[in-house]
């Protein structure tokens, strides 16, 4: 696609609202982002001036400049911005974080109008970036492609609006109804034969996922069946932090899923501390422990968590209402003895085909 003019993707065509066409621009650029600016939002802005893209950005790195600085430099003749249109999925910002206010920025180049596709929930802006502008003189149009943006920064709103991070449970399970093979009614070879439910490609866009979310989460048993690395290589990208549930310590840290160089958090009952790159969050099990879990990981801002097993804790999740989203792949195989996958809820978002597999979205509505 071409960075300027008019040309625009034909599934731009069908929309006859322009605002929305620009709108939907800016998502697309926002998710350039996704895994890169957490535990920011994903940010896309674009300039239109006399009808035609003029300058377009995203937030590309947490710490770096945001979507409205990167789509301002982008304008080769900042002269034609009092005459332009400034479309951004998010409220620009108008505080002082790692960078200055993006309202600021605007408000100094006197755009002519600009069009916000949500307000932030985060209590430092809520509402604060669209008032300057607006007294400032700045025409402000809001609300455009809500619903979507809203969709697009989930994990951001969930943890401004209920300091929680945003939960998404992921396994596959067989036509029979397993999640896994019983080790302790297979032999060693059949155990073996049996375990792997999803193929390669499965795999890579689970790893992709990875790439996306601030964190992945097993707990015990699944460390001591799969010995899994809980990396991203099949995917390039970011490397999540690995979160295991290991109440009682008694997994040897010789395991995959401790190796060095990602940071691993190790949820217990009887150790807190660092070593190199684990770090232990000792809980009080007899009390409500998930909620204690959730406020510690946010203060280390994990933002997001993809769970990806055992069958218990994904069970105690959906029974506790401790999730947000749920990804199921269905696979045509069949293993003899099994654990049962988990049965979920909520409402089906979607649906797609992968690899010979059926794949589910479930949100928790």
């Amino acid at each position: 696609m071409k960075r300027r003019g008019n040309l625009l993707p034909r599934r731009f065509c069908a929309m006859t609202n322009t605002h929305e066409v620009y709108m939907q621009r800016c998502l697309d650029l926002a998710r350039l982002g996704a895994g890169l600016v957490s535990p920011n939002p994903m940010v896309g802005a674009v300039i239109v001036h006399q009808g035609k893209i003029v300058g377009e950005g995203w937030h590309q790195q947490f710490g770096e400049a945001h979507a409205e600085v990167n789509a301002i430099n982008q304008v080769a003749d900042k002269s034609c911005l009092n005459q332009s249109d400034l479309y951004v999925n998010l409220e620009p910002c108008s505080h002082t974080g790692k960078t200055p206010p993006c309202a600021n920025l605007i408000i100094q180049h006197q755009f002519k109008r600009v069009i916000v596709g949500m307000s932030d929930p985060n209590p430092l802006v809520a509402g604060k970036g669209i008032a300057l502008l607006k007294e400032a003189g700045i025409e402000v149009i809001s609300g455009v492609l809500e619903e979507a943006c809203l969709a697009l920064n989930k994990r951001f709103i969930k943890h401004m609006l209920h300091q929680k991070p945003y939960v998404i449970l992921k396994w596959a399970q067989t036509r029979n109804g397993f999640i896994a093979p019983d080790a302790t009614k297979l032999s060693a070879q059949q155990f073996e034969e049996e375990r792997h439910i999803t193929g390669f490609m499965v795999q890579r866009l689970v790893h992709k996922w990875r790439t996306q979310e601030d964190a992945i989460m097993v707990a015990t048993n699944t460390v001591i069946t799969d010995n899994p690395a809980l990396d991203a290589r099949a995917w390039s990208g970011r490397a999540p932090i690995r979160i295991v549930l290991d109440r009682t310590l008694r997994l040897s840290l010789d395991l995959k899923v401790f190796k060095a160089p990602q940071t691993t958090f190790i949820i217990n009952e009887i150790k807190e501390g660092e070593e190199a790159n684990l770090i232990y969050i000792k809980l009080n099990f007899s009390g409500n422990w998930i909620e204690q879990m959730f406020a510690k990981l946010l203060a280390y801002q994990v933002q997001s968590i993809l769970v990806e097993g055992g069958s218990m804790w994904l069970n105690t999740l959906i029974e506790q209402n401790y999730w947000d989203e749920a990804i199921v792949f269905y696979s045509p195989k069949h293993i003899s003895e099994g654990i049962a996958a988990p049965k979920i809820g909520g409402k089906l978002a979607q649906q797609f085909e992968l690899d010979k597999m059926q794949a589910s979205q479930y949100f928790n509505i």
